[in-house]
């Protein structure tokens, strides 16, 4: 980033994806990728690529392995196996900056803003813009008003006054004023961590309509969210992860919402249980798919020990026909000793 001095071209801030040539290579890559804490392992097995100008959607439901996706291509954390590559590079980010300087931005569901703070502030927090010698610079509020408001204005969004306190906007004009802030600082891959989950239906479609505006300038957009809905809305790409691997990637061309609402919603699942939940009063199993057939098991073959213990019948009917002989000395003692007892009280 350039700063830029009063009357001169805008160039503070400006987006990477913007100027760079638009290239059919993902700006990032996973292959393979997956995260182990200990024995635990949250993540295995996961491919994903991000083109520039695509968004691409993350499913899944609760400890599926979202966020500790989301903590790998940020920087937070490392994967420990597998590749993660910017720009067709083999990168192992140690802290977000890294990824910051990479062009990898990341707008979390606390949008890391200060409610008491004004719009502005809250768009320049820290990296403010500074005028004055050192040691005594000081903040350039005029240029960062007109800057703010210049920026947001092409990303659609007018406000009426810069001044307020970003607290006193609506769910969706925060989140809008968070994407249109990591734009401006040179995002070339957005991360959108579920900003439509406490949105209302309105305030999900604004959103809605600045994550495609961002896509249509050029950028990667990584959008986690639990709705199939709004991500078919706005989605190129979908994987949907279960239990830290990859259930699903498909292309919008080659997955319709029915399907990828099964999928997100535990389709296979609930077939499963279909004969049980037919059992419950109230529950129309029939909207449920059907399971999957099992592979029908084909003809068994004969075990190889199945026939040991038949050639070994004669060997073990040997000591039961010699019992009986074996028994008969004691037979005759007994028989001998009963006489003998007879002939004595005789």
């Amino acid at each position: 980033m350039t700063s830029k001095t009063p009357g001169a071209p805008a160039t503070h801030g400006a987006v990477l994806a913007d100027t760079a040539p638009r290239t059919d290579r993902p700006i990032v890559e996973l292959r393979g990728a997956g995260k182990a804490y200990g024995n635990i392992r949250a993540l295995h097995g996961v491919d994903l690529a991000v083109q520039p100008g695509k968004v691409t959607c993350v499913l899944g439901d609760n400890g599926a392995g979202k966020s500790t996706l989301i903590k790998i291509i940020s920087g937070l954390h490392q994967h420990t196996e597998g590749d993660f590559l910017v720009d067709g590079e083999a990168v192992r980010f140690t802290t977000p900056r890294d990824a910051l300087a990479r062009g990898i931005a990341t707008v979390y569901q606390d949008l890391a803003t200060i409610p008491l703070m004004p719009v502005w502030r809250n768009f320049f927090l820290g990296s403010e813009m500074t005028k004055g010698p050192w040691p005594v610079r000081r903040l350039d509020i005029a240029r960062m008003k007109r800057t703010a408001d210049e920026e947001l204005r092409n990303m659609g969004i007018v406000l009426d006054d810069l001044e307020q306190p970003i607290g006193t906007l609506s769910g969706g004009q925060r989140q809008c004023v968070a994407i249109a802030r990591a734009v401006y600082f040179g995002a070339r891959v957005l991360i959108l961590d579920e900003p439509t989950a406490a949105l209302g239906v309105k305030q999900s479609g604004v959103v809605l309509k600045y994550i495609a505006a961002a896509r249509e300038r050029g950028l990667g957009v990584i959008f986690i969210t639990h709705n199939p809905h709004h991500a078919y809305l706005v989605g190129d790409h979908f994987s949907v992860l279960r239990l830290g691997t990859l259930e699903l990637s498909a292309a919008r061309a080659g997955i319709t919402l029915e399907e990828l609402t099964n999928h997100m919603a535990g389709g296979a699942e609930l077939a499963a249980l279909k004969h049980e939940l037919a059992q419950v009063g109230g529950v129309d199993v029939e909207a449920l798919p059907e399971p999957e057939p099992q592979p029908e098991p084909g003809p068994e073959a004969p075990a190889p020990d199945t026939a040991e213990p038949d050639a070994a019948l004669p060997d073990t009917a040997t000591p039961d026909t010699a019992a009986p002989d074996m028994a008969a000395p004691d037979t005759s003692v007994s028989d001998t000793a009963a006489s003998g007892t007879v002939e004595g009280k005789a």
